[in-house]
């Protein structure tokens, strides 16, 4: 039966280019796409560039450009980047668009009809020579946890945790390099609290791996915290109708984002919105990174249920991407853009590498260069490419490029193949990729010794009826 289905991925952030950790999930994204398209049913898939938010803002001011120019040149970048990989999207939009803002302002304003919204003061930092409150990305200090040194105002880079830049030690405005002092403003938040009953239901009906559940359990039972989805300027983004110039938190209209890019589709294909956004029956699958399983499956399943749309069907959440066991640095090397690898390697070779290392875990993967070297080079090239590559041109020179009958061994090999699909097909369905790699693997090791154990590059001069059955069989 035809499923209609909804995949997104997580939206990369516009403040620079895409690198190959990106890569995991676009690719893990791309492949099962691929595969429930060929299995018949209608598979839309959306992403967009997340565009707002303190960072960019502080980006283009670095290159003394506007904001819109360099989201703009990151969005081209972006495209140009997920093309050259192969990974194609139903329509790739951005947050900063009019779809998104009217869609934030409809889900916000249903919120708030809803009774999940309340105003409340909220302790910042103030830079008293600028005369501002600043954004969390513009307060560094030393981390309240571990003491890290340069770390941004809202999370530390180096053990994890995150805080409020009211908590850094040695606090430091980015803008003027004076000490900051902490003052009081009015800020918006969402009453999570008012949706744990519907949370605790959603983790029961909805996929998602058990350790990741396990992890959301403990967050819904230790107490949520209420949400504070506003900012103050300056800020690049959405400002909320009607406030004294307060914006939307990106993480607030960022998600919203798979809807815009979904409405965008829709009025250039005629389709309606609610048919994928209001309707039970279509299927929505969400894939990110474990880094941001808060906000997927707690924030945004919240939001969405306030707003009587759809919540996912599923969310598969990945592990991080390490480079010779090593976290993605830049001083160490191992941090590596997708342009980069693209001016030194064939995409495939990425692709076919993450598919053996995938699975429907949320564990960390490795890209390790001895590793990637051997399979590629003997598994992709010298085992798949070249069995398909040595049959197709043998065919092609000695019998035209037809087909023709199996003998006994090559109607074996056949339903060998033909009894692996349900099985392959099951792995792809349910994202255990690198299962359905080992058994492709090992047919194509079966496929090998038939080929080589008959020679049919000699045996063409003694029987050619023979071999092309051998090729037929390779070929089929």
């Amino acid at each position: 039966k035809e499923r209609q289905i909804l995949v997104t991925s997580a939206l990369p952030y516009a403040n620079g280019p895409i690198h190959i950790g990106h890569m995991v999930e676009y690719i893990q994204t791309d492949i099962w796409v691929r595969f429930m398209r060929n299995s018949n049913h209608e598979v839309l898939s959306f992403c967009a560039d997340d565009a707002h938010g303190a960072p960019i803002m502080m980006k283009a001011d670095e290159l003394k450009i506007k904001p819109t120019d360099f989201i703009d040149q990151m969005k081209k970048d972006h495209q140009d980047s997920l093309k050259k990989f192969g990974i194609e999207y139903t329509n790739y939009h951005s947050t900063h668009s009019n779809e998104n803002e009217k869609l934030v302002s409809e889900i916000f304003l249903d919120a708030k009809n809803s009774g999940h919204i309340y105003k409340e003061d909220v302790e910042q930092c103030f830079d008293e020579e600028k005369k501002m409150f600043l954004a969390d990305r513009y307060v560094t200090g030393d981390c309240p946890k571990c003491g890290a040194e340069n770390q941004y105002g809202d999370g530390c880079d180096s053990c994890g945790a995150t805080y409020s830049a009211t908590e850094i030690i040695n606090p430091k405005s980015s803008l003027s390099g004076t000490k900051p002092i902490t003052k009081i403003s009015e800020h918006i938040f969402f009453d999570l609290k008012k949706s744990k009953s519907n949370l605790k239901k959603f983790l029961k009906t909805a996929s998602i791996q058990d350790s990741v559940v396990g992890k959301l359990s403990e967050w819904l039972e230790s107490g949520l915290k209420d949400w504070c989805f506003t900012r103050d300027e300056p800020y690049f983004g959405f400002e909320v109708p009607g406030s004294q110039k307060k914006y939307y938190y990106v993480w607030f209209d960022a998600p919203i984002g798979y809807i815009a890019a979904t409405s965008e589709w829709c009025q250039k294909n005629s389709r309606s919105l609610s048919e994928f956004w209001k309707d039970p029956g279509c299927e929505i699958y969400h894939n990110i990174g474990k880094d941001i399983i808060y906000f997927h499956s707690l924030f945004w399943p919240a939001m969405l249920k306030s707003a009587d749309f759809t919540l996912p069907s599923e969310i598969m959440v990945h592990g991080m991407l390490t480079v010779g066991g090593e976290k993605l640095s830049k001083s160490k090397g191992t941090f590596i853009n997708a342009r980069t690898y693209l001016d030194f390697l064939s995409p495939d070779y990425l692709r076919y590498y993450f598919a053996c290392k995938l699975t429907d875990s949320s564990a960390d993967l490795d890209l390790s260069w001895d590793d990637f070297l051997s399979r590629v080079n003997s598994d992709l090239v010298g085992k798949i490419t070249n069995l398909a590559s040595r049959g197709v041109q043998m065919l092609a020179k000695h019998f035209d490029s037809e087909l023709g009958s199996f003998d006994e061994e090559g109607k074996k090999l056949l339903l060998k193949t033909q009894n692996a699909h349900e099985t392959i097909a099951n792995y792809y369905e349910k994202r255990q990729f690198a299962k359905a790699m080992l058994l492709i693997r090992e047919l194509v090791d079966d496929a090998n010794k038939y080929f080589d154990t008959y020679e049919p590059w000699k045996l063409v001069k003694e029987d050619k009826e023979a071999v092309h059955k051998i090729l037929t069989s390779i070929v089929h």
